[in-house]
Formats: C-alpha cells, structure tokens, sequence
C-alpha cells in the first residue's frame, strides 16, 4: 500500500511538471484590436489602407514583443490558415502600434476579417487574437446610384434673425416592397444639412445633426448603417426629416455659404441582399415625396426649433399613411466635384443625461432652472400645456444681477426654442436641429395651474462620440475644479469640429484655439480621429489658396482670403501633437505637404526674414496698452509673433521631414529655421537678452525661449528677463492665448517649478482660479468675463465656455502628477512628478496609450513619498523620484536592489533616476 502511493505521488508530480511546462509555452492572446485612429469592427470605414494596433496582455510573464504576424481575409472561415487578402508573415518587430496593411486592394463595401499574433521577449508565440473585422463604406462617387433629392425649399423660404432666409424643414418618404425576408441591408446616406432618418417608422441611429460640417464644396461626410433588422418582406418605408443644419443655415456672416442658399437634400442608397441570396437597391430620386408641413416648422443651429404638435403626422414613416397630398420631389446628380466619402470619425451623440436641476426662481409667467454645469446639448422638456400654448425656452450661461438672464454674449443668436401644444396635459419635446451652451434654462407657457417642478427638465449633453482617455485628480478642491473645467469645456466645443464657443452666433473651428488645445484634448478624450479628420478639412481648403494660406477658421466659412500666424500654424502644430501623443505616422504622411506650403506662404509675405501679413496675435493679453477691439490682441507686436511662428513651423516641417525620412526636406527646412531665428534675434533682441520694445510682455520672452530662436547666451539673459516681468505681474499671467500655453514648458525647462506652481495657484486676476472663485464649471474666453463685484465683461465677445486657456492641463498630468510621453505614442514613459508640498499633498493622473493604460499616482504622509505606477507592457519608463535616497527607497514592500524589473540609472542630490520595465510598482520613500 505503501508503495502504491507513492507510485501516484510520483506519477503525479510529473504530471504537474508537464502542464507547468506547457503553460509556460502558451503565451496570453493580444487584446483591444483597432484600425487606424481607434475604431474598433466598424461598419462603413473610410480607408482602405489602414493601419492595425493591438495590446499585449497585463501579465506579469509578458513584457514586451518581439515579433508579430498579421492575417486577414475576405471570410472568417479562412483565418488564420488561409487568409486570400494578407499575410504579413512573422515580422522581426516590436511595433505593436499603427501597422501598416501591405495587402490586395480594397474595394468599397468589402468586408475584411483579421487577427493578429505576436512572439513575447521569449520569442514565444502568442494564441491568435480573436477575429476582428471591418467594412468599408461606398469609398468612390461613382459608387452612388442615387441621386441628391429634395423640395424646393428656397423658393417659400422666410426672413429670420437679421432677415436670413431660412429653409422650412422638410420631410420625405419612399414605398418599397421587398418580395422575401432580408439577410442583410446596409443604408448609405448623407445629405446637403442635417438628417433623421427612419425605416419602418424606427430610428435606425441615434446620430445627432449628422452627416456633420465639411467644406461641403469640397467633401460631404457619408454614413453606412446595418438595418437588416429594421426591413421585412412586403412592405417597407424610408422616412426622413431634414433641415438645413451648416450646410444651408445661418453660419457666421449671416448668409449662406454653399450653392447660393440651396435647398437642403438627401443622398440615400439602401442595399438590400434577401434570403435566396439575390439583392435590390433602393435610392434616393424623383419617386420620393415630401412636406414642409410637418411639425418641425423652423430649425437654426444658432436660434433655435419650432415646434407645432397641431401639424404632427401620425404614422408618417410607416406604411399606414397617406401621402397622396405630398408634393414630388425635385433631384440633381452627384458630381464629381464634391467628393463623397465616409465620415472618418464618429458623429455627434447624446452622452450624458443631466439630472441633477434646480428652481432657481419663479413667477406666474416663467421658471428658471440651473443645470448645475455650463454644457451643449439641448433640454428633454416634459412640461403641463394648455392645447394652443407656445412654450417658450430660453438659454443663459449666466444670471444677471437681479436674476434675469444674461444674453448679450449670445450676440445675435436667439437660442430659443418653441413649442405649441396640440392638446391639454404633460408634453414632451426634445429639440432635434438645433444646439445651444447654457447652464439656465427659462419656461414660459406653460400650464400656469401647475407649480414648477425640477423633474420639468434635463440636460442632454451632446459632442462627438469619443470616451475618455485620461484622467486626473489630486488633493486640491480648486486644482480638481480646473480640471473638470478644462474637460467640461472640450466637451462643449468638441461637437463634430473643434470649436472657439458653443453658444453664441459663431461656434466656429478657429485653428489657433485648436492648436493650443489639441494635447490637453488628446489626453482627456480619445479625440485621434476627430482631429485627423479636421487636417482633413484644413487641406481641402488650402487647395483654394494658390499661395499656401490657412483660413483662420475651418470649414473656411468667412471666406476673407487672410491667415494669422498662430492660427494657420495649426497645420502643422497639430500633426506633431497627434504623432506625438499616439505614435500615429500617418497624419504626418497626409499633413506634409500642407505644412510646407504654409511655410511657403510665410516666405511670399516675408522681407528678410520678416513676414508681413495679418496676426491675432497674442489673442486676449490681459491689461493690454489699447482699448477695444485692437486691445484684444495684445501688446506683443504682430511682427514679432509672424517671426516666431514661421520659424517654429519651418523648424516643425524639418522634424516631421527627419521622421518621415525625407532627408533633403528636413535640410533645407532647418537651414530655413535657422536663418529665420538669426534674422529674429536681430530684429527683436538686444545684446542683453533684452526684447526691443518700450512695452515689455511675458509672451515675447517666452515665444522667444520656447520656439529656441536664440544663440544659448542670449537665451540665459532673456530668461532673466522673463522672470522679471512675471515678478512685475506680481507672478500673475499677462499671456493671452497663444503664451498661456507655452509658459508652463518654459518654466519648467528653466526648472522653475515652484514659480509655476505659485502662477497656477493665484486666486486673483488674472489667474486659473480666478474664474472658479467667481463660480465658473467650465473655462472662459477672457481671464476677466465676469467678476461677482464688477458684473460681465462689456463687450459682447465674452464666452463662458471656450477651451483655449485650459491647455495649463497638459502641465498638470505631465509634471503635477508626473505622467508623459518620451517617444511617440508612449513607447517610453516619463513618469516624474513634481511635487509641491505647499499646494498639494497628492496627485494621480492615468491615460489610455496604445499599448494600454499607464498611470502615475503620488501622496505624501507621515514624511514618506508614495509612489504607484503602471507601465502597460512593449513599454519602458523613465522613473524620477523627487525625495529621498536610493538607501531609503523601497519598491512594492522590498528593497529597491531586489527587483529585476528596475535598472538604476543615477542617483543626484534628492533625485532619483530608474529604469523600469512594464508592471505595476509601489515606490516608497522617506523626505
């Protein structure tokens, strides 16, 4: 018996071995496949060269990759054995980001299957990945069958806000049979305005104000929709409501930018493939019908809906109507003039419902409520009426003294919205075609029998489709409030395009507000192909301008011929963010030649160096020298800021060139720079470092610094310089746009953190916390837009919600809690806090890179700094820590020396300096 068990101990044992054996062997499949700027399995996709990343798996076993193979096909069935369009074959690579596909051609409506694999530092194999997959949209003109179809809406247009005509909106319906059950269906549409469309009397999306704004003269933005599920056999109905949206609204200079005020209309190709495997196509032409007669009678993005419930059609978008009274629509024919191509980043949806209201006072006539927080988006009203009432809703970012609203810096958009009951009792309406920035919200119209209530109202928040990608908190009320102002404001102007403001008669894509925002906005959310597709935009409308000129706003709806310097830098400024923060090669593939012909422009308008042509320059300086207007721009002198700027782009253009490997470009590019720096120096500087100009600005000295346009001696002394005007300020901000941004790097390479923490945590004029103190949930256009002892800013430029100034958040996550990028894409992390004990006791900041999420997380206690990262694996990271001695420094509970996973570099002074491979680590040291 005795030697029976043993015998199955031993037998056992070496069972044991073989399977620890074999699972050494199995390596954990890649996760969190993407193609191209993050979609993830898309229907309708843009691009038939994309790119593919994928993620390593958290593990303590699997540090980084050595190899990879990619498949893909044009059936599930065949992977991984057989793929007919890819096969990479085992590449000897780490990259794990943005591959490029090097496969057969790609056809519009093919759908492609693909996994991917990957060899760890062992040279293990992985498992495949799970079958990811991606459509294609209808990527040619020549792919449409239908054509663009409407009413003449032009012809009964009305006078609206500054006697702008305005389009009634319309409402259109195709019949269709279908003889047997349907398999699959994909609807392809766009339109000329905006759109909702429905099959059989159904949603088939929740997009908002799709297609979205393009230089509709160029572009027009196309989306694909499975609706398999929406069809039947028999009878079937498309409807659609359509308004004029960008496309043929009130934009801006008051009167209609595109086709001379045309008349909205639809572009829909429905592709149906039935059970027994034949199809049939359904399109947009003269056999459609419409009305303006429906509800919806008047919609303007900048003033507002109206609504009639007495007009409402029961039934319209299904079968059981009647249409006989609808009136034929009118069609024209795509032309190949205007590019047809699907929409590369996501649309426009509600995505976050705001419940949280209160009454902030009443009458008989009108309630007012406060939704808690600056926002875009529109109400969900649900509000007792008498039949034949109007409801009137009105919009404000903020309350006027005595409580009333203040509307002056609307200007002239009307924001309101209208709706007239059609019967007795509780109403529901939610705006459909129209946005508005508010934080209060006014009724009037209402049942007056009834009392208020706050369950009346919601906020629906609308923006772009994008998630979160960052986060960050720490020990300070305030600190924390400026970071949700920051994240709030990005919200509120990131809805389809970047935008200056959400609320008044503009909300335009100014590019200089863009450019400084465009790394705090990446951080925050996963705006990659928001952005991507905004360049996209911008190179359209370059192509307008023989001379290289960037409009300062994009879509160019202004149409004034001119650019500011700071603002068409956006061209190439936001590229290099984008490569930067995400590694993504390709954007500055599709974004070069832009940027050399913008630097082109800078040299036709340029004398010695010195380009003479139209600056905003440093936008909103506080206590500039002039009044008004002209105030407005600052007192760092126009010459100066186009000097800087060309150089800065010239010197971007020879970077992305190096990167790109166009070895001939990045010479001739920074000779260019060079020459320009000389040239600047001389012009602008003097012998002391000092700027030449009776009026001395911090942003002088920190464009000078930051863009390197100085030899290294004379740099030293403009240092001493900028020091001395902060100390003039009293260590307040005296930037506007465009220095505000810079001036945290800059101080921070002259290692004058405390100087910085000291600006970010002034409480004054002008200052970040300035604005919380006086009640601010989102940032503003101006340091001084309101003040609860001076009232509002007199002129009626003067948002209440404008991200530009909150860029100080890149300064935040980067330095305060201490995470940022040393290669692009995060390939190797910086995680350096710097912490100062009389501001903050802990900070923590994390962020979705490509390769996973990394995170950076500090407190100080009892004299001992706390130290917990993670670094996502095919990663390094460059570890500082700020206190302390390598003797008296432990890492998850042991001694610093024990762990294999950490190579010490130096140890000078109080700093630290540690390699570390990918995991997750517990750093603790005493002060």
């Amino acid at each position: 018996m005795l030697y029976k068990n043993l015998f199955y101990q031993v037998l056992f044992f070496f069972l044991f071995l073989g399977v620890a054996s074999c699972s050494k062997d199995v390596v954990q499949n890649p996760e969190k496949l993407t193609i191209s700027e993050g979609f993830k399995n898309p229907i309708g996709f843009y691009n038939p060269n994309p790119t593919f990343t994928w993620e390593l798996p958290v593990s303590e076993t699997i540090k980084s990759q050595t190899a990879y193979q990619i498949v893909a096909a044009s059936s599930k069935d065949m992977l991984p054995n057989n793929p007919d369009l890819w096969d990479s074959e085992k590449q000897e690579s780490t990259q794990s980001t943005f591959v490029n596909y090097q496969g057969k051609k790609l056809e519009s409506r093919q759908n492609v299957f693909w996994q991917v694999r990957y060899w760890n530092q062992e040279g293990i194999a992985s498992e495949w990945s799970d079958i990811n997959t991606f459509e294609l949209g209808l990527l040619k003109n020549s792919d449409w069958q239908a054509k663009w179809t409407g009413l003449d809406t032009a012809k009964d247009s009305i006078k609206g806000v500054r006697n702008f005509l305005m389009h009634r909106p319309q409402y259109l319906r195709k019949g269709f049979e279908l003889p047997l059950d349907v398999e699959s269906a994909r609807l392809y549409f766009t339109a000329k305005g905006v759109f909702d469309v429905h099959l059989n009397g159904k949603d088939v999306s929740d997009d908002v104000l799709p297609p979205g704004w393009t230089p509709y003269n160029k572009r027009i933005e196309t989306l694909s929709y499975d609706v398999g599920e929406f069809l039947t056999s028999g009878d079937n109905i498309i409807g659609v409501e359509l308004a004029s949206g960008w496309h043929s609204g009130r934009i801006s200079r008051g009167q209609a930018l595109y086709e001379n005020f045309a008349s909205p209309k639809i572009l829909c190709q429905l592709e149906v493939t039935l059970k027994n495997g034949t199809k049939t196509t359904i399109v947009s032409d003269q056999s459609w019908k419409g009305t303006t007669n429906g509800p919806i009678r008047l919609a303007s993005l900048y003033d507002g809906e109206v609504y009639d419930a007495n007009l409402e059609m029961p039934n319209w978008a299904t079968t059981n109507f009647d249409d006989t009274s609808w009136k034929t629509a009118e069609t024209e024919a795509v032309v190949d003039s205007v590019k047809l191509e699907p929409k590369r980043h996501a649309t426009v949806k509600t995505t976050k419902i705001l419940e949280d209201v209160a009454i902030v006072s009443s009458t008989k006539e009108s309630v007012i409520f406060n939704m808690k927080q600056n926002m875009l988006g529109v109400p969900k009203v649900n509000v007792p009426m008498k039949k034949g009432d109007t409801l009137t809703i009105r919009f404000s970012e903020m309350l006027l003294a005595d409580g009333t609203f203040y509307t002056d810096n609307y200007r002239s958009a009307k924001s309101t919205d209208y709706y007239i009951a059609a019967t007795d009792g509780v109403i529901e309406y939610t705006p459909k075609f129209t946005f508005h920035g508010y934080q209060y919200v006014e009724l009037s119209g209402y049942d007056a029998s009834v009392e208020p209530n706050a369950s009346w109202i919601k906020g629906l928040v609308q923006h772009s489709n994008f998630s979160e990608n960052g986060s960050f908190t720490s020990s300070h009320d305030k600190l924390n409030q400026l970071q949700s102002n920051i994240t709030w404001g990005l919200r509120d102007n990131l809805l389809d395009i970047p935008t200056d403001c959400p609320q008044r008669d503009e909300r335009l894509g100014w590019t200089g507000d863009a450019q400084v925002i465009s790394p705090t906005a990446m951080f925050n959310f996963n705006t990659h192909a928001l952005w991507t597709a905004w360049l996209q935009s911008m190179r359209e409308t370059q192509t307008e301008h023989d001379d290289g000129l960037i409009p300062f706003i994009i879509p160019d709806v202004l149409q004034r011929n001119n650019a500011s310097s700071g603002w068409g830098d956006a061209c190439v400024i936001i590229p290099w963010d984008i490569y930067n923060i995400t590694g993504d090669k390709t954007v500055l593939e599709e974004n070069f030649e832009m940027g050399k012909k913008w630097v082109g422009y800078y040299q036709s308008k340029a004398k010695d160096f010195i380009p003479d042509t139209h600056s905003f320059a440093d936008w909103l300086q506080p206590y500039p020298e002039k009044d008004g207007k002209m105030g407005n721009r600052g007192d760092t002198p126009r010459l100066f800021v186009n000097t800087a700027y060309f150089a800065h782009s010239a010197h971007l253009v020879s970077k992305i060139a190096g990167v790109l490997g166009k070895t001939e470009d990045e010479k001739k590019y920074k000779a260019l720079y060079n020459d320009i720096a000389a040239a600047f120096e001389s012009k602008f500087f003097d012998e002391e470092g000092k700027f030449i100009s009776k009026k001395q600005t911090q942003t002088s000295y920190l464009l000078a610094i930051y863009f390197d346009l100085l030899k290294p001696e004379t740099k030293v002394k403009a240092q001493k310089h900028l020091l001395e005007e902060i100390k003039n300020a009293d260590y307040h901000l005296g930037t506007g746009f465009l220095g505000t941004p810079i001036l945290p790097k800059v101080l921070d390479d002259m290692g004058e953190i405390d100087l910085m923490y000291k600006i970010l945590f002034k409480e004054t004029y002008p200052s970040w916390f300035y604005s919380i103190n006086q009640g601010a949930t989102t940032m503003w256009e101006r340091w001084n837009s309101y003040s609860k002892e001076g009232g509002y800013n007199p002129q009626s430029m003067n948002s209440l919600n404008h991200y530009a100034y909150g860029a100080v958040g890149q300064w935040m996550y980067e330095r305060i809690a201490g995470l940022a990028a040393l290669e692009p894409g995060y390939k190797k992390i910086r995680i350096a806090p710097m912490p100062n004990t009389q501001f903050l006791t802990s900070a923590s900041a994390s962020v979705n890179t490509s390769y996973g999420e990394a995170s950076a997380s500090w407190n100080i206690e009892n004299d001992v700094f706390n130290l917990e990262t993670v670094i996502p694996p095919n990663t390094t990271a460059e570890v500082i820590i700020p206190y302390g001695t390598i003797d008296n420094l432990s890492v998850n509970g042991s001694d610093f020396k024990e762990n294999a996973n950490l190579k010490l570099e130096n140890s000078e002074g109080t700093l630290i300096k540690i390699t570390a491979n990918p995991g997750t680590y517990q750093f603790r040291s005493k002060l």
